[in-house]
């Protein structure tokens, strides 16, 4: 990552998406924690506010790009407009096809601007689900992270996994390829996100930068 930061060439983008609990504020803490943070541009996606539903779905996410040389962590990401939008009344159904087409623009010209997206999916089970939700009621210092918007994503647990496993299918493409992350075990979640991310970091073939010094050792010496 600091090899990525000194070139300023390329940046990376890892999408964070998954149900309710999947633990994508856990991959941050456990495994993005450990990244220098100068170099980092972490972003949490909620419901779209009054300002940003008066733009288009796509402008919140653009604003917030990683510039070259930045490792871009975004939880939750422009995939909600084809999945939470439309059961949050936000769009309706027969503006998806646009929307798609919309969202592979976009990512092509993420890799034009040397962006590569990382996109991982938390794939969690319905009982692990249940028992989260259950965890955050029961322990006071997590039922701040606590909305009742969960209540209804759980209800609809079947409804949305479905529309995800047809979205990651259609949206998967060998340039932007998604990776289906098993979310139940913590450890192993952390431990595949962590080497997706040391793969694609290795994959820049990244070296030191090779520039000449603005003064010499002559010049430091001279008092």
């Amino acid at each position: 990552q600091r090899m990525l930061w000194a070139n300023r060439r390329h940046a990376l983008l890892l999408i964070l998406q998954g149900t309710d609990c999947s633990g994508k504020d856990g991959v941050i803490r456990r495994v993005i924690s450990s990244f220098d943070p100068q170099g980092l541009r972490i972003h949490s996606f909620q419901k779209p506010d009054a300002c940003e539903q008066r733009h288009d779905f796509l402008w919140r996410y653009q604003r917030r790009l990683p510039g070259p040389g930045l490792l871009g962590v975004f939880n939750r990401s422009y995939y909600e407009g084809l999945i939470s939008d439309p059961l949050d009344g936000l769009c309706s159904e027969t503006e998806l096809p646009a929307r798609k087409q919309a969202i592979a623009a976009f990512e092509t010209q993420l890799l034009s601007q040397s962006v590569k997206p990382l996109k991982c999916f938390l794939q969690l089970s319905r009982n692990e689900q249940r028992s989260r939700l259950q965890e955050r009621l029961e322990n006071p210092h997590k039922r701040w992270k606590l909305h009742s918007s969960d209540l209804q994503s759980y209800r609809e647990y079947d409804l949305r996994q479905q529309r995800w496993a047809e979205l990651l299918t259609s949206s998967h493409h060998d340039a932007t390829p998604w990776y289906v992350i098993p979310a139940d075990h913590r450890w192993l979640r952390d431990w595949v996100v962590a080497s997706l991310l040391a793969r694609e970091l290795e994959g820049l073939q990244l070296n030191w930068p090779d520039t000449p010094p603005p003064f010499s050792l002559d010049d430091l010496g001279q008092s």
